[in-house]
């Protein structure tokens, strides 16, 4: 007789119609029940609309009835919110003092280099009133769901995606909100929308020590945090602040990052520090913590983000 280990790896695979995520990434698998040559599957209906289930429902029972004695397949849904079925292993959240200095950025390469060794990952764009996540990856499309929960949407190498920006009338509109709305907003990124299983996530915080970024703080079980900052002379006093956020909320920092750190000439083979000298080990040692990289000024990664092509980058 066929096992539930079996069943379930049958199962792990199955393609949602339209979203491009399967039953195991979604965990959507919730129970399998095997009685002599019955075979009964439960599965989670968060943000899948009645169409989608029976789909899905057409296709896991066709699946089953193909097993080696197995004579009658029973599928059935059962309601679950987003929050119950969400397992991420680790949350990275990318902060910097100050806007301006490529926090979305670096969100935005880490989430593709991490996604190029092959875990699977998303993005939360907590920056409520500046998102720019979406721009940097081209995507356009409106999350989808059902009143259970929404999906996040897809970039082209299948990072999720999820930011206030895709779900605003046009890209251009304000979000003039104060800061208990924005609060709610981010909390409903994390309990209303399905990530399904995730290696990472990396959220993308506003700049500062607001509101936002203390609703994420407090709300969310971080990992750890990557700061970002450029080579002023104000660096080092911003660099501070967060770190000491960070601290103050039991949160380990991961990492520094040195963003704009020079401009560099190929013809000439020479590097300009084109905002002064770099402070990337000075700013480690305050955030007692590695520095992690130093990126250079580069027309042609701003170029692809203003395609919103990072992810060739």
């Amino acid at each position: 007789m066929v096992t539930e280990k079996e069943i379930r790896e049958k199962l792990e695979g199955v393609m949602i119609p339209s979203v491009m995520r399967s039953l195991g990434g979604l965990n959507l698998i919730r129970e399998v029940d095997i009685s002599k040559q019955k075979v009964g599957v439960t599965l989670a209906s968060a943000a899948m609309t009645p169409i989608v289930q029976q789909l899905v429902k057409v296709e896991v029972t066709k699946i089953l009835e193909g097993l080696p004695k197995v004579s009658e397949v029973e599928v059935k849904f059962i309601e679950a919110s987003p929050a119950e079925l969400n397992i991420i292993s680790h949350i990275i959240a990318i902060m910097s003092g100050k806007g301006g200095v490529g926090k979305s950025l670096i969100a935005g390469l880490t989430a593709t280099a991490l996604k190029r060794q092959g875990y699977e990952v998303g993005i939360l764009d907590a920056d409520i009133t500046g998102p720019s996540i979406p721009k940097m990856f081209g995507i356009t499309a409106k999350p989808i769901g059902s009143s259970t929960g929404i999906l996040p949407v897809l970039s082209r190498s299948g990072i999720g995606v999820m930011s206030i920006n895709l779900l605003l009338p046009s890209e251009d509109e304000a979000v003039i909100w104060r800061g208990p709305l924005i609060a709610k907003a981010i909390n409903q990124f994390w309990e209303d929308v399905h990530w399904g299983k995730l290696d990472y996530m990396i959220i993308d915080l506003p700049p500062g020590t607001s509101d936002a970024s203390l609703t994420v703080m407090q709300s969310f079980p971080i990992s750890g945090v990557v700061i970002v900052f450029t080579p002023q002379d104000l660096t080092a006093m911003i660099v501070r602040k967060a770190v000491k956020m960070a601290q103050k909320m039991e949160k380990p920092v991961l990492g520094v990052v040195e963003n704009m750190s020079y401009l560099y000439i190929s013809e000439i083979d020479k590097k300009i520090e084109l905002f002064g000298k770099s402070r990337g080990e000075e700013m480690s040692r305050a955030a007692q913590a590695p520095l992690l990289g130093q990126l250079p000024v580069d027309p042609e990664l701003a170029k692809l983000c203003d395609e919103g092509n990072i992810e060739s980058y």
